[in-house]
């Protein structure tokens, strides 16, 4: 078992190479971990993967497809996106030219998308091929000026982001292009849940996104042997950011689920070979729960790493699962 005081310790050292490094944003990060770790496998989801090379080059056209529709410092787009590869890709290369990307919850629907989407006043609004439906349902009552573009099928007659972006050059892109954010800029919109009333968009800064990577990847001490399972939203600050930073700037790879599955867990962390996995909330009751998994034991992890495990679940959890190492 790892030490929890190393642990503390592994994170504290590495939040401390942002004050020696203060122009470093995680999209300039992730091209330098490209150079790094090369075809290595950066994000695998059920049919896609992009290697760190791949997200490099996949972000860099998302920002070039950002200059070509005049996207401007400060503007806002909405992100509707369910879990993929190409969720980070989009979000990094349009951080990257000083956009501002809100994370849109892909459960909203009606009154509640249309006041998530109106609260951030975007520029335009990319959606996934499952969320094309319900952004059109909202589109004719949103604020003036945003358009809509697709990602994949089922566009609803709205552009397609995929194939805009094709033909674009995945080199990294020039100071003269655009220059690169500062740690101070605001990256992201990432939402309140709305249990107390609507969703409220909360600032995510550039500065925030590399605190919250380099001092997870301290804590679970991220290598590139690793495999980390994210079943949790990209949408969320945990499942969006907190581990998946936190496994690429260790140089590790990030296993993608659209959603948590108790009856698919235990097969996916097994034939993905996953090390670490990332919890929260009642995940880990759920499993505890669940009827004897002949998988449940033949995983290969490390670690499990999260928040809101009760301490009446946690020993039996370990035990039962053979997790070596717990850190909430």
């Amino acid at each position: 078992m790892r030490s929890p005081t190393k642990a503390w310790m592994r994170a504290l050292e590495r939040t401390a190479a942002i004050g020696r490094e203060p122009t470093l944003t995680l999209p300039l990060l992730i091209d330098r971990l490209a150079e790094r770790f090369a075809d290595a496998p950066a994000l695998i989801g059920p049919d896609a993967r992009l290697s760190y090379r791949g997200l490099s080059e996949a972000s860099h056209r998302f920002s070039r497809w950002g200059l070509a529709q005049g996207l401007e410092r400060g503007d806002v787009i909405c992100l509707v996106m369910k879990n993929c590869p190409e969720y980070l890709a989009i979000w990094l290369g349009l951080s990257r030219i000083q956009v501002t990307v809100a994370l849109i919850n892909t459960n909203l629907t009606g009154e509640l998308l249309k006041h998530s989407i109106d609260i951030v006043r975007p520029r335009l609004v990319i959606a996934g091929s499952a969320h094309c439906a319900a952004v059109a349902a909202v589109r004719e009552q949103l604020g003036a000026g945003a358009s809509c573009w697709a990602f994949g099928e089922n566009t609803q007659g709205f552009a397609r982001l995929d194939r805009e972006t094709q033909g674009l050059s995945g080199a990294p892109l020039t100071a003269a292009e655009r220059a690169p954010p500062a740690l101070a800029e605001r990256a992201l919109y990432i939402y309140t849940s709305g249990t107390t009333g609507l969703p409220k968009a909360a600032n995510v800064s550039h500065l925030r996104l590399l605190q919250w990577s380099y001092w997870f990847t301290g804590l679970i001490d991220a290598q590139p042997e690793d495999r980390l399972y994210n079943c949790l939203p990209m949408y969320h600050s945990v499942g969006g950011v907190v581990a998946t930073g936190a496994a690429l700037v260790g140089g590790a790879s990030v296993v993608l689920r659209e959603r948590f599955s108790v009856s698919n867990f235990w097969n996916d962390v097994v034939a993905e070979r996953c090390t670490l996995f990332q919890y929260i909330g009642e995940l880990c009751r759920y499993l505890l729960n669940a009827p004897p998994d002949p998988q449940e034991t033949r995983h290969a992890l490390r670690l499990a790493c999260g928040n809101g495990l009760r301490g009446e679940v946690w020993e039996p959890f370990q035990q039962r699962f053979r997790i070596p190492q717990i850190l909430e």
